[in-house]
C-alpha cells in the first residue's frame, strides 16, 4: 500500500500546488478558476497561510506533493476545500487524505460547497461522512450548479472508509 500523509504547507510546496491548479482538466472539475503565478502565490501566502484561522496542510503521496487540502471561514461557515494534482486522481489518495485531516480539524460543522458534475468529489465527501444539505444555482454568469454539504458529529478514527 502506499504511503499517504498530510502535513503542513511549506513555502517550497507554493509552486507545485500552483501548477496542479493550472490545469484545464481539473479546473473543468472543480469548476474553479486558476490563477495565474503571481496571483496564487499572493493569495497563498497573504489570503491561506497568512490567517491563522486556516487550517492548511499537504497532501503527500509517497513522498512527493500530491495536492493540498485547506479548512477556512466563510462569512459564518467553516468550510473545507482540496486540490489534487491530475496524476493523482482516481487512487483513493483524497479519500484518505481527507480522513486524516478531519481527525485534526475538529471544528464542527464543517462545510463543503462542491460543483454538482464533480461526482469523484461528491463521492470523496460522502465516504468522509459529509452529507448533502441543499444546491446553489449558479452564480451571476456562472453556469454550475453547486451543491452544499454537511460534517457533523465528533472526529473519529475510520480506517474502513
Amino acid at each position: 500500500m502506499s504511503d499517504i500523509r498530510i502535513r503542513d504547507v511549506i513555502e517550497a510546496d507554493l509552486p507545485i500546488l500552483c501548477e496542479q491548479q493550472l490545469d484545464p482538466d481539473a479546473t473543468r472539475m472543480a469548476a474553479f478558476p486558476s490563477r495565474e503565478p503571481e496571483a496564487f502565490m499572493a493569495h497563498w501566502r497573504v489570503k491561506v497561510l497568512g490567517d491563522a484561522r486556516n487550517r492548511k496542510q499537504t497532501i503527500l503521496f509517497d513522498g512527493q506533493v500530491a495536492g493540498h487540502i485547506v479548512s477556512f471561514v466563510q462569512g459564518e461557515r467553516r468550510l473545507i476545500g482540496y486540490w489534487l494534482g491530475k496524476e493523482y486522481w482516481g487512487r483513493g489518495i483524497a479519500t484518505r487524505a481527507l480522513s486524516e485531516f478531519l481527525l485534526q480539524e475538529t471544528h464542527r460543522p464543517l462545510f463543503a460547497q462542491v460543483a454538482k458534475h464533480n461526482v469523484a468529489s461528491i463521492r470523496v465527501l460522502e465516504k468522509c461522512g459529509f452529507t448533502h444539505v441543499g444546491a446553489e444555482p449558479p452564480a451571476t454568469g456562472a453556469e454550475v450548479e453547486e451543491l452544499t454539504m454537511l460534517l457533523t458529529g465528533k472526529p473519529q478514527d475510520d480506517s474502513t472508509r
